[in-house]
């Protein structure tokens, strides 16, 4: 099993999100299989009636404990005019393409590592998850079925060989203001959902300055962050504006309550709706609630991983499937070849140098794990 055909060939899949990862689990079981690994899916169909898996991969005792590599099969969209994003080109050490660092590469450097060593006495567990890039749902369709239970494990990202053993979670939710639509000409017949939202906005600021009292120096930044990163509304130029939609989004430090920042929106909304008389209502769908996860750094797994990379472990203000693999009862760490800074974004490439020494690490660590 070479490594770079292998990438090769799962960069030449698009595993958009909106698309089916089957045929990436097709992949990766005949190669599972051919390392002497047994194989099962666990199969659903997404709210799209998208047909979506986890692909399930286990060598050794069929009982709990060993060492998992946790990788997800999914990727970010990618611009129709980047030639290369599905052609995986290899060029000046790079090997170019839509996940190729997040997280095909890892995909590839676990089963590579995996065919190497052969022999282990614990089992040795492949979890290749579906959908991680829209709320790692394959890893939690995991954890909610609760039949994989690993000791220690390593989730594939692109940290640049760099241990990552907490981060910060994720909240989402998506705000309706509801006005009265009328004749532009004649504002008193309506209510502006547009002119709403701009009264809105300090409110929101203000929420955020309260979230930022609370600090935690081992984060970049060290105060959970917020965002309103689409926004929508109105009909015309010249129609009083009915309705106005937007997406809020935060992230929560460690030991935060997730829901927090919800409640302010929601408190803040309700004054606006109070002080139009009646003519403003107000709707507020959740859209995902991730916890933050830590791992210590005195974990053996991260510990592991400083040696091996001489890299300190650190943490980062972006969301894995960490939470949910610390729930299925391991001790769990982040890592993977690639840079976070060229994923999602055209031109997506990772160091081949550095996937090869990730699939050496990956390969000692079944030897100290499983």
């Amino acid at each position: 099993m070479d490594l770079v055909p292998l990438l090769q060939a799962l960069v030449a899949i698009d595993s958009t999100s909106t698309r089916s990862n089957l045929p990436v689990l097709d992949l990766l079981e005949r190669e599972a299989r051919a390392a002497g690994f047994e194989t099962r899916r666990l199969c659903w169909t997404d709210a799209f009636g998208v047909p979506k898996g986890d692909l399930i991969c286990r060598r050794g005792p069929d009982v709990p404990g060993g060492l998992a590599f946790v990788g997800h099969t999914d990727c970010v969209p990618f611009d129709a005019g980047w030639s290369e994003a599905l052609r995986g080109e290899e060029r000046d050490g790079l090997l170019y393409g839509r996940g190729a660092a997040d997280t095909k590469g890892f995909l590839a450097a676990a089963l590579v590592a995996a065919a190497r060593a052969r022999e282990h006495r614990a089992p040795l567990t492949l979890l290749f998850t579906a959908d991680e890039e829209v709320g790692c749902l394959g890893a939690k369709q995991l954890l909610a079925e609760g039949r994989v239970h690993p000791r220690h494990a390593i989730v594939g990202e692109p940290t640049s060989l760099t241990p990552v053993r907490a981060h910060k979670g994720y909240s989402a939710i998506e705000v309706e203001l509801v006005g009265v639509e009328g004749h532009s000409a004649y504002p008193d017949v309506g209510a502006s959902a547009i002119h709403a939202f701009g009264r809105l906005w300090p409110e929101l600021e203000r929420i955020g300055e309260e979230l930022r009292r609370e600090t935690d120096a081992a984060f970049t930044p060290p105060h959970t962050t917020w965002n309103v990163g689409v926004i929508e509304g109105g009909k015309a130029r010249n129609i009083i504006a009915g309705s106005c939609r937007f997406s809020y989004e935060w992230r929560p430090l460690p030991g935060h309550d997730p829901h927090r920042a919800q409640r302010l929106v929601e408190e803040a909304c309700a004054r606006l709706v109070a002080a139009s008389g009646g003519k403003l209502s107000v709707k507020v769908a959740p859209l995902r609630t991730d916890a933050a996860a830590v791992t210590p750094p005195e974990a053996e797994i991260v510990r592991f991983l400083e040696e091996e990379s001489g890299n300190r472990a650190t943490t980062v203000p972006f969301g894995t499937e960490l939470p949910e693999v610390l729930g299925l009862g391991a001790e769990a760490c982040v890592f993977g070849a690639g840079d976070i800074r060229v994923a999602h974004r055209t031109g997506e490439h990772v160091a081949i140098a550095e996937l090869e020494r990730a699939t050496a690490i990956l390969e000692r660590a079944i030897g100290r794990f499983a």
